[in-house]
């Protein structure tokens, strides 16, 4: 079989602040920007990459009754129901660079018991965003 991963979503709850940060803290591109109703669905990804990630806004979800809508929302806000893992061969400068945004810092550049070297942010909708060292 030939399968790759195409996209991944990730809720977002602010149009503008999650294009300021994929675009312009983590350097994605944005490759789509579609709205309907008041809402945005964004697709943004890594430069020379065909990997997306969908930002989409939670409250368009079919089926979702109010009361798990705002489960949602507190989730996000708590940082535990999305996430994100990126890498990268230079840890300590994406840290540095990040850490002088607003981007939220979680954990510092750390060598994990389980043999991955990492740090963590979180996006502005309270998406935890882990990025690992490649070595």
């Amino acid at each position: 079989m030939d399968i790759t991963i195409h996209s991944s979503f990730l809720p977002h709850n602010d149009h503008d602040t999650a294009i300021a940060f994929y675009r312009d803290v983590l350097g994605f591109e944005v490759r789509n920007d579609v709205g309907f109703n008041g809402m945005h669905w964004i697709t943004v990804g890594p430069p020379g990459q065909n990997t997306s990630i969908v930002l989409y806004p939670p409250e368009a979800t079919p089926g979702l009754t109010d009361d798990e809508r705002k489960a949602i929302t507190e989730m996000m806000a708590k940082g535990t129901f999305g996430s994100l893992l990126l890498a990268t061969k230079d840890l300590d400068g994406t840290f540095e660079r990040l850490q002088a945004t607003d981007a939220e810092v979680v954990q510092e550049p750390t060598e994990q018991p389980y043999g991955v070297r990492d740090c963590a942010f979180r996006d502005p909708a309270g998406n935890m965003i882990r990025i690992q060292e490649l070595r």
